[in-house]
């Protein structure tokens, strides 16, 4: 797998996916999307579904390397906790702090 220099994770192959979510999109994620898009949040740019390495987060800001997840029911599962620690884990030793909320939250 082809990787950059200085930069541990693979070369994200997720573009077209990506697109395909930003149309997608849940209603959680749109009515979060309306606070942060536009600078609207302490003026940062945000970005939806966003690619980082294998990973696309649903939402980026790159100035203060901050990933914000929203998570549906199907992250309660228990093969699901073990892969969102995990990438969790692989964004952190990146620099990139996340943020994991609860859709009903």
């Amino acid at each position: 797998m082809k990787v950059r220099e200085g930069f541990t994770m693979p070369i994200n192959r997720n573009k077209p996916l990506a697109r395909s979510l930003r149309k997608n999109q849940t209603e959680i994620e749109g009515h979060l999307w309306q606070y942060l898009r536009g600078r609207q949040l302490g003026g940062y740019k945000f970005r939806r579904q966003h690619p980082i390495g294998a990973f696309i987060v649903d939402f980026y800001c790159s100035e203060k390397k901050l990933a914000i997840e929203l998570d549906g029911d199907q992250h309660a599962d228990p093969g699901h906790i073990l892969y969102d620690e995990t990438r969790t884990a692989i964004l952190k030793k990146e620099g990139i702090k996340v943020l994991r909320y609860w859709d009903f939250d």
